[in-house]
């Protein structure tokens, strides 16, 4: 199975007054087709970043991807202008944004949004994109359909406005869906059904999944490979199942020590202790080194690089280096 998705060495950086801050520092990642791959962290570690350099959405002057190639479907992203990417974003790539209140325009009913993206990637007439449209909201499982196209965002409740923006999303039969915080501030019941819905999409056209996500319910529900992110950098990836039973950086042994467990009586939840590092004051070394309990010396002057330690899963961490498997 090839590579639907890869991404070699991305480096995405701001410039502020402070000075640069990178959000992304050489992130390497693949999603083969019809596989769902989570990227997991704490906020501010690049996720969202990743993503939006995947789409070209990275707002210039200050943010730019500086290095690295994103490679969709055997071709690279990064060179094409904005009218080339345009062509392929909503068409070929699609996203679901965290916020679908502010991601959607409240000035424009459900229906003239939804149809948007029929009539410019599928060359639809207005007639056929509305009831293509209607058709779609009753697929999300939301009924008054003709109604809904008629309702503007902010009469609809954030569960539904989730569900037009997966919609909208999955309306040209995309290759690659990229869901970041799909699921946040929605109740456990809805969030259940819009990954059931994703599950469902996913099954009937073959479709890639990019899931962004803090979760790892969501994750344990919903992955087939996870990559772990930590202050820009991945630290952590594997399949699935590897990383779950058997987790080997420190930070994502923190990670799945901070969920609650059912039916296991705690006093209080774990937490990982100390804050994510400032990134702009980032040194060589481990960026979790001081709130890591292994730390050593080696820790803190020296960064690990990613190397393969099973044939499942790849770790940034001193603590494996003698361990390492040479492929």
């Amino acid at each position: 199975m090839g590579d639907l998705l890869a991404i070699e060495n991305l480096k995405t950086y701001f410039d502020t007054e402070e000075g640069t801050v990178k959000a992304v520092d050489g992130v390497s990642l693949r999603v083969k087709q019809g596989q769902t791959v989570c990227i997991v962290g704490e906020s501010g570690c690049g996720k969202s970043i990743t993503a939006m350099s995947v789409m070209g959405l990275v707002e210039g002057p200050a943010g730019k991807v500086v290095g690295g190639r994103i490679e969709f479907d055997g071709q690279d992203l990064l060179p094409l202008s904005r009218h080339e990417l345009r062509t392929i974003r909503g068409n070929d790539i699609a996203m679901i944004f965290q916020e679908p209140m502010s991601s959607l325009n409240p000035v424009l009913t459900i229906g003239e949004q939804m149809t948007e993206p029929l009539i410019e990637h599928l060359k639809m007439s207005r007639k056929a994109a509305r009831a293509r449209a209607i058709e779609l909201i009753g697929q999300v499982g939301i009924s008054r359909a003709e109604q809904i196209a008629d309702s503007y965002p902010h009469e609809l409740s954030g569960g539904m406005l989730q569900r037009i923006m997966i919609a909208i999303a999955i309306s040209c039969g995309p290759k690659l869906l990229i869901a970041d915080e799909p699921t946040t501030a929605l109740d456990v019941t809805i969030q259940a059904q819009i990954l059931d819905l994703l599950r469902q999409f996913k099954a009937e056209s073959n479709m890639s999944i990019l899931l962004i996500t803090h979760d790892l319910g969501v994750v344990a529900e919903m992955a087939d490979y996870v990559i772990v992110m930590y202050a820009g950098k991945v630290v952590e990836e594997g399949e699935v199942v590897e990383l779950f039973a058997n987790p080997k950086h420190p930070y994502t042994q923190g990670l799945l020590k901070s969920k609650p467990v059912i039916n296991q009586r705690q006093n209080e939840l774990y937490s990982i202790p100390g804050q994510v590092p400032n990134p702009l004051e980032l040194t060589e070394s481990c960026y979790f080194h001081d709130r890591c309990a292994h730390c050593m010396d080696i820790c803190r002057t020296r960064e690990p690089r990613l190397k393969n330690v099973t044939d499942e899963s790849k770790v940034a961490c001193w603590l494996y280096e003698e361990a390492v498997v040479h492929g």
